[in-house]
């Protein structure tokens, strides 16, 4: 594992063009796999968990041509053997549940280990999974291996989620695409990857109603073919360099946003006294704002801002409002309602100074602003709260350390050297 270098104190400006996005272009891969014409995908980010699946795909026969300087992938699977070679998905990363619709309509047949892993924010339950693919035609037969087969296709189904999980909904498009007849999912998820997937499976020639809904109607088409893919532009590294702007009082312009996203994130972003402008097709924090809390008409709460399954304010940029609220004067409330460990890292935020009370595994509050100074802090293997410890690095004068940060580069292809222009000082070690 690398660990992170900050020498903070420094305003950050700039402009910073976002990569694709991590959250989108993983199960659009995946979902190469249904069918054998090419396709081609742009705007590709150079992460770590693409690597191990580009080499699986190479593994099993496909022909995967990265071009990571342009940001472009060629990919086919006319060759894709009819067994895996290894015996075993790519490890170490949980979007490896995405490959299953996939390997399912190759092989019929997919047995899966138990040891699956992805970060640590909490039990990541593969039973929905077996849910929507049970209902999609399916057999699952229980042990270690855990078996699935798939004989005859998939078949339409209707199926109503217990709650909105993003990769469930990712694998319930992918299978329903070339299933028999109709299906529906009732409690679909709608966060912008999902809508990112269902229009690449569209522009593959799936059949889909319902984008950006709760509800998707999917009528299955006997095969998909080849198209040219853009990933969209990762709206959670947007929100992370306008977060580091106002963190460190300086002013980052970050081009190709997406304003259809940003009405929340910009109502979040309010209640710490940060105003985000939009320019055309790209978002500005302007320098010298005064962080402070926002206070609710309400004078007998706490001011809040709380997480769930969008259309809420996403989960995953919790933790980066939690380190700019370190540094705004006041009191703030923050809810996560999907994680039961989503605030196992907020000890190592104390070692900079700030007061934060976890009230119960949900539910978390921040005192500021305290005096913060320069630590050694250790990073969970979550994404957002490593980028959230060195975010409070950032914006405090002298060296700190954030240990084994190196997960930031599941989802931030060029962290370091991003931030260096924008007038940071810091590298890996």
């Amino acid at each position: 594992m690398s660990d992170l270098i900050v020498h903070g104190g420094r305003p950050l400006a700039g402009t910073i063009v976002p990569s694709g996005n991590k959250n989108s272009v993983l199960p659009i891969l995946c979902a190469t796999l249904l069918t054998d014409e090419p396709v081609t995908l742009r705007n590709v980010p150079d992460i770590t968990d693409l690597q191990k699946l580009a080499e699986f795909f190479r593994t099993q026969g496909s022909q995967i041509d990265w071009d990571r300087t342009a940001g472009v992938m060629r990919v086919s699977h006319a060759g894709f053997r009819p067994t895996l070679q290894n015996h075993e998905l790519p490890q170490d990363m949980r979007s490896t549940v995405l490959l299953y619709p996939g390997l399912l309509h190759r092989l019929g047949r997919l047995a899966i280990p138990s040891n699956t892993k992805g970060c640590s924010l909490g039990v990541r339950e593969i039973d929905p999974h077996l849910d929507i693919l049970r209902a999609l035609g399916a057999g699952v037969h229980e042990g270690d291996p855990l078996v699935i087969n798939l004989p005859d296709g998939f078949r339409g189904a209707r199926h109503w989620l217990d709650y909105m999980s993003v990769t469930v909904t990712e694998n319930f498009a992918m299978a329903a695409a070339l299933a028999a007849g109709e299906s529906t999912l009732i409690n679909a998820a709608s966060e912008p990857h999902v809508q990112d997937l269902c229009a690449a499976l569209v522009a593959m020639g799936a059949r889909i109603d319902g984008l950006g809904t709760s509800m998707l109607r999917i009528t299955g088409v006997a095969k998909l073919h080849s198209a040219t893919i853009t990933i969209n532009s990762d709206y959670h590294e947007i929100v992370t360099f306008l977060a580091l702007g106002a963190i460190t009082g300086g002013e980052v312009r970050v081009e190709q946003a997406l304003p259809q996203h940003f009405d929340l994130i910009i109502r979040a972003f309010a209640k710490l006294g940060v105003r985000i402008e939009h320019e055309g097709g790209a978002v500005v924090v302007r320098r010298g704002q005064t962080l402070r809390i926002e206070q609710p008409f309400t004078g007998n709460l706490l001011p809040k801002i709380e997480a769930a399954p969008w259309p809420y304010f996403s989960v995953d940029l919790l933790p980066l409002m939690i380190a700019l609220s370190t540094r705004c004067e006041g009191t703030i409330h923050f809810w996560n309602k999907v994680y039961e460990n989503g605030f196992a890292w907020i000890p190592e935020l104390a070692k900079f100074g700030a007061h934060a009370v976890v009230s119960d595994p949900h539910r978390l509050i921040v005192f500021g602003p305290k005096p913060l100074r320069p630590a050694v802090v250790d990073s969970p293997y979550v994404i957002r709260a490593a980028v959230a410890l060195t975010m409070v690095a950032a914006s405090i004068p002298g060296r700190s350390v954030v240990r084994n940060a190196e997960i930031i580069k599941r989802a931030h292809p060029r962290f370091v050297e991003n931030l260096r222009s924008l007038g940071a000082e810091l590298e890996w070690q």
